[in-house]
């Protein structure tokens, strides 16, 4: 556990990269279509449809208006795991305003440019005045529950402990919104039954491994202390108390890396990375990279790779740095490709294939 020191930086040599589309508003996250399109969310408030490689003028219609500050605004969004029978679209974002928002999460159904039939299925409280660390990332699980990261709010970090809120958690629901009897605080007094996991500080990045029954989530951390974590329902994850990070003003936020009760990550960086998007690889044009961790960051401008060996962390390489780009979203493409989002205002959507 904690940081690794055999890191090595990637060769540029052995691959190509190329860009798919430019010119997008603080690009968030992607999903892609049956048919070969790529949606991207826009933190500004709209998603856009990547076709035959051409960026679409016009947006998705139909997407409802979003609290736009800060680090708020359209985030993650989902294809449901039958959506080529259903056309059903998750999709998490902020909502409220400057006194009074959270994450919430909606569903709909995507009809060639518009979205159908929008209901909202989660909302997170309480409230807050805050417009950052909303987590929102979303992964189905092979139960066919979808798993919801919040973040804690930033100064509402106290709250990530406690079981009457969710702000700092990570929650389990059902397609439609309702809530799974055998969630792990179902029958305790004062809890709120969506609440899987606790201890989290701004989760973005959120892994299902349904191979080995597995889930990575990764979150930020202050001033160091980002931490990778392996998912089990009913932990508890530590922070605040327990954390490898300072505060930005330079004081302790906890005396504590370990506390009785609390999970241990399985990585652990100072200084901070700030990751964001998670994939594994699977796929034939990176052979070597078969089961691999891939964590997008936005402070070290790179992407992690991060190998397995006897389900321990082997290595971890830095990949991509000489893009010099801060990246949001990291995924795997049916095509066995890697793509990136890039997290600016005139972001961009690139791909790297093998050289």
């Amino acid at each position: 556990m904690g940081l690794l020191t055999h890191q090595q930086p990637g060769n540029a040599a052995d691959y190509v990269t190329e860009v798919v589309a430019e010119a997008l508003s603080f690009p968030w996250a992607m999903a892609f279509l049956p048919d070969g399109g790529i949606l991207v969310t826009e933190r500004d408030g709209r998603i856009r449809l990547v076709n035959n490689g051409q960026l679409t003028k016009s947006s998705i219609s139909g997407v409802p208006s979003t609290f736009v500050r800060s680090q708020g605004g359209l985030l993650d969004l989902r294809l449901h795991p039958k959506f080529s029978d259903n056309q059903a679209l998750y999709f998490s974002y902020a909502h409220g305003g400057p006194e009074a928002n959270g994450l919430r999460v909606a569903r709909a159904r995507l009809v060639e440019n518009t979205l159908y039939d929008l209901e909202t299925i989660f909302s997170v409280e309480p409230l807050k005045d805050t417009p950052v660390h909303y987590g929102g990332r979303l992964a189905f699980l092979p139960d066919g529950t979808l798993l919801i990261t919040t973040g804690d709010g930033f100064e509402y970090r106290e709250d990530a402990q406690r079981l009457d809120n969710l702000l700092g958690k990570t929650v389990r629901i059902r397609d439609d919104g309702s809530i799974p009897a055998d969630n792990p605080f179902v029958d305790v007094g004062g809890a709120r039954p969506e609440i899987w996991t606790l201890g989290h500080r701004n989760p973005q990045g959120l892994l299902v491994d349904a191979t080995l029954g597995l889930v990575y989530l990764h979150e930020h951390g202050p001033m160091g202390g980002d931490e990778l974590n392996i998912l089990q329902p009913g932990k508890n994850y530590g922070w605040p108390i327990a954390t490898y990070g300072m505060d930005y003003t330079g004081a302790r936020i906890s005396p504590y890396t370990d506390w009785p009760g609390t999970e241990q990550p399985l990585i652990y960086w100072v200084p901070s990375i700030a990751p964001s998007g998670l994939a594994q690889y699977a796929g034939e044009a990176f052979p070597d990279w078969q089961g691999n961790l891939l964590v997008g960051a936005l402070a070290e401008k790179a992407v992690r790779r991060i190998s397995f060996q006897g389900g321990l962390v082997d290595e971890q390489e830095v990949l991509f740095a000489e893009l010099d780009e801060r990246i949001r979203e990291v995924s795997v493409g049916p095509d066995g490709f890697i793509y990136l989002l890039t997290d600016s205002l005139e972001g961009r959507l690139l791909r790297i294939r093998p050289k």
